[in-house]
């Protein structure tokens, strides 16, 4: 029986093309194969359960046979290739140009997305300069109004017009030929963008139960770029105002945001929470700036198969339409290709150290997340798990990793 013949048709980094050809022998005994599985599941009028002649089955099952053949078809030549041109690839291949004619042979492409070659000459003795940004009481103080915020309750406001920050309740509707139409309910607390800003302004003008007609206009950067520029005739109605009442700034109130004997108390764990965040900011400027050297120091170039990929997943993550793809790839190509990179290099680290995050280390950073949030290792093993999360915890660890190594062979100094 002729052998199936794979050739490589086209190459560049990151992805190849496979041009596939399959002899009419191995086609006809896997069509043999699929039949016989047939045969055994068919349960016909007339016949025993494995008994239904082939060419019964051939006709009743014709598709379904077609199908299956063409499964194991795909699935032994990928194996040939894989075999053959030693690839590795990131994910299954795509099929293209398929073409399958009774006693001829079956042909086809595989496009394939592969992880390029990747030679990193130079890993170390960069000099990298880690900066902690000072924590200032402007700070501290945005961060306690912050909590205030959270924790004031809404009072509403009668016979005077709203202010920035208020919450308000409105109706708005659409006017056409001077007839109101479509009143849709909104809340939304003015100043956070919410609304566009012509509405806002309408809003700002009003007490509690006026009504005003307007035509108001969208921003030329609104997020749906149909409306960009577009004008509306509304009919907007006020219907409530709400502002919050602020509680004290005193030592009672940090008792209410925990165990903080007095306010001073929880000004000083703000600070060292803040100091944290910002020793956090500093190791991952750090982190980049290596990286950063390294992809320049190596010429790492960013695959355009794999960058379109990333692209691809940044846009569903964001749920993207379709009909805005071209202009968020033009826009986050950058972003994607310097995301391409560093994932690159930190697995060519991973492979060439063996650095892989192992299960003793999964189970030991389980182990502490569950001390963290008092419950047991074993629950959140199998939260984890389930909301398929355990991978992202075995790549920071494997990250962590990483970058002790290749900060070992590097000069950090402190700012």
């Amino acid at each position: 029986m002729q052998e199936i013949l794979v050739k490589k048709t086209r190459a560049e980094p990151g992805e190849a093309s496979l041009e596939v050809t399959i002899p009419p022998d191995s086609v006809k005994a896997a069509e043999e194969r699929a039949t016989k599985v047939y045969q055994q599941r068919a349960r016909l009028p007339g016949f025993r359960q494995g008994k239904v002649p082939a060419a019964v089955v051939r006709k009743k099952f014709a598709d379904d046979i077609r199908q299956e053949t063409l499964r194991e078809l795909v699935q032994e030549s990928w194996r040939v290739a894989q075999k053959q041109e030693e690839l590795k690839p990131i994910a299954d291949p795509h099929i293209h140009n398929l073409k399958w004619e009774d006693g001829a042979p079956v042909t086809f492409e595989f496009h394939v997305e592969l992880k390029p070659e990747l030679k990193l000459e130079r890993l170390g003795n960069f000099r990298l300069t880690r900066k902690v940004a000072a924590v200032t009481a402007a700070q501290v103080d945005a961060q306690l109004n912050a909590m205030r915020e959270q924790r004031a309750p809404w009072t509403p406001v009668s016979g005077e017009k709203p202010k920035l920050k208020d919450l308000v309740d409105v109706l708005i509707a659409t006017r056409e030929n001077g007839e109101v139409k479509d009143p849709q309910p909104y809340q939304f607390v003015l100043g956070e963008g919410r609304a566009i800003p012509d509405v806002e302004e309408r809003i700002l003008s009003l007490t509690p139960g006026e009504s005003v007609d307007a035509t108001v206009r969208f921003p030329d950067d609104f997020a749906e770029e149909a409306k960009r520029g577009q004008t509306r005739d509304i009919q907007l109605t006020l219907r409530e105002v709400k502002r919050q009442e602020l509680p004290a700034l005193d030592d009672a109130f940090a008792r209410e945001m925990g165990d903080f004997e007095s306010l001073e108390a929880l000004r000083t764990a703000i600070a060292e929470d803040l100091k944290k965040e910002a020793e956090r900011e500093a190791d991952a400027r750090v982190r980049a700036e290596l990286v950063e050297q390294i992809v320049q120091a190596n010429n790492v170039v960013a695959p355009r198969p794999l960058v379109e990929r990333v692209l691809g997943m940044y846009a569903q993550a964001y749920e993207i339409p379709e009909e805005r793809w071209e202009k968020f790839a033009e826009e986050f190509r950058t972003v994607a290709e310097a995301q391409v990179r560093r994932d690159l290099v930190l697995d060519h680290v991973v492979e060439s150290q063996k650095l892989r995050a192992t299960e003793a280390e999964l189970d030991q950073r389980i182990q502490e997340l569950a001390e963290r949030r008092g419950m047991k290792a074993a629950e959140l093993y199998a939260s984890l798990e389930k909301a398929k999360r355990l991978r992202d915890v075995a790549r920071s660890i494997t990250e962590e990793k990483v970058f002790t190594h290749l900060l070992s062979q590097s000069t950090v100094e402190q700012a």
